[in-house]
């Protein structure tokens, strides 16, 4: 089972047991949280899509840790204007480990 959830302006394809990064979430390490905002869920051939979410569609993540993403350059630069800018950028995550996913009524597709 499957789902395509919407989190920190990003849309992130889960499944059970699998961990990820995400945005950074406000939440303890080791505190269970509810994402509500799914967008798809996929069991086999059912595939369950919300207009734009699905009705009482949930995934229930832990929070294994936050931290800080790899440096990214970024540098301006003009030709012949004696003018270079760098600034360096690490942006905060939250990594999650995705414990269940469950979709509320179905509307199945076939998939053709």
């Amino acid at each position: 089972m499957y789902a395509v959830i919407a989190t920190g302006g990003k849309q992130y394809r889960v499944e059970e047991g699998k961990c990820l990064r995400v945005e950074r979430i406000d939440a303890e390490e080791g505190a269970e949280i509810e994402l509500d905002r799914v967008l798809l869920v996929g069991d086999g051939d059912a595939i369950t899509i919300g207009r734009p979410f699905v009705d009482s569609g949930r995934v229930a993540a832990t929070v294994r840790g936050h931290g800080r993403s790899k440096k990214v350059m970024v540098v301006k630069f003009k030709r012949r204007k004696n003018y270079l800018r760098r600034r360096g950028h690490r942006q905060d995550y939250t990594e999650l480990e995705i414990k269940s996913i469950s979709a509320g009524r179905k509307e199945d597709i076939s998939a053709s």
